[in-house]
């Protein structure tokens, strides 16, 4: 099969890989550029464990072929953190226990980054509002809840 040439940004690096028209950008980013932080849960969209953002929309990486990344902007959960230095979100997952087997957790941690993002202090109903795509088998969700609501204080805090 053919391949084709994809140029983009991912977590602010330039890069280019070449895949085949019919590779997900999921399998890309796992495969050929070695960011293995988005998982595949379904393959169909439904659990949002492979979560990123493209163009700093939340997007379902399994959902994309590769190609599509063309000339994109694309965020991981690689790329939240800044150098060893933890997003709020992270840190706070981490201290609220907010995870358990891990495979949904860069997932929530995507889609609550890119809720702060754009609104930085959110209710509990937005919260979840935004969560809503992505699934948990192990928690109950209202640790991750307060994780994103004590991440939104930390940031709100920052910003101040």
């Amino acid at each position: 099969m053919p391949r084709t040439h994809v140029n983009c940004t991912v977590n602010g690096d330039e890069v280019d890989f070449l895949s085949a028209d019919d590779t997900s950008l999921l399998n890309a980013l796992r495969d050929e550029l070695g960011l293995i932080g988005a998982k595949e849960g379904c393959g169909t969209g439904d659990c949002g464990a492979c979560t990123i953002l493209v163009d700093g929309r939340v997007n379902c990486a399994c959902l994309m072929f590769a190609p599509e990344a063309e000339g994109t902007s694309i965020t991981t959960v690689e790329g939240i953190a800044q150098g060893d230095h933890l997003h709020p979100l992270q840190q706070t997952f981490l201290e609220g226990a907010a995870l358990q087997c891990g495979v949904c957790t860069p997932g929530f941690l995507v889609s609550a980054k890119a809720l702060l993002d754009e609104n930085s202090n959110p209710t509990e109903t937005e919260i979840r509002f935004a969560l809503a795509g992505n699934l948990c088998r192990c928690t109950g969700y209202d640790k991750i809840i307060r994780a994103v609501q004590e991440a939104a204080v930390q940031v709100n805090g920052a910003s101040k």
